[in-house]
């Protein structure tokens, strides 16, 4: 069978409380492991979207509206529904499952995530990723 949720796959979060978020796969587990035996993938998502940016705004209130919130989460892969879209940014080195472990580190993970992802989104590539979902 063909592997197609693979790194940097953008997916849409079908259950639980980021339900309907957009999110990119960091690594996929596809055999399991020992804690979870079905395949599932960590994910790094948004919580909260940039809201639109209009030209009259000032650099202030720019900054303030692309501001983004991440999460990140082990995912089932019954959970989440692939899309055809990739995001190539790099976010391996800091979403790991040590970062999940304890409150400090997950905190200091999503700062870095967040930040990344916001260049990103700066940067003005992948735009369908960083538009909320409407349904």
């Amino acid at each position: 069978m063909v592997k197609f949720l693979k790194q940097n796959k953008a997916v849409v979060l079908l259950q639980g409380r980021f339900a309907g978020r957009k999110a990119v796969i960091v690594r996929p587990f596809d055999d399991g492991t020992r804690d979870r035996g079905y395949g599932h993938c960590l994910v790094a998502g948004l919580i909260k979207y940039p809201k639109k940016v209009i030209r009259k705004d000032s650099a202030k209130k720019t900054a303030k509206k692309s501001r983004l919130k991440v999460f990140m989460k082990l995912v089932n892969y019954n959970h989440i529904m692939p899309t055809r879209y990739t995001l190539d940014v790099d976010l391996k080195d800091v979403v790991t499952l040590d970062a999940l472990q304890s409150r400090d580190k997950k905190i200091t993970a999503a700062k870095e995530a967040k930040s990344r992802l916001e260049e990103r989104f700066k940067s003005g590539k992948n735009r369908w990723f960083f538009t909320k979902l409407r349904f």
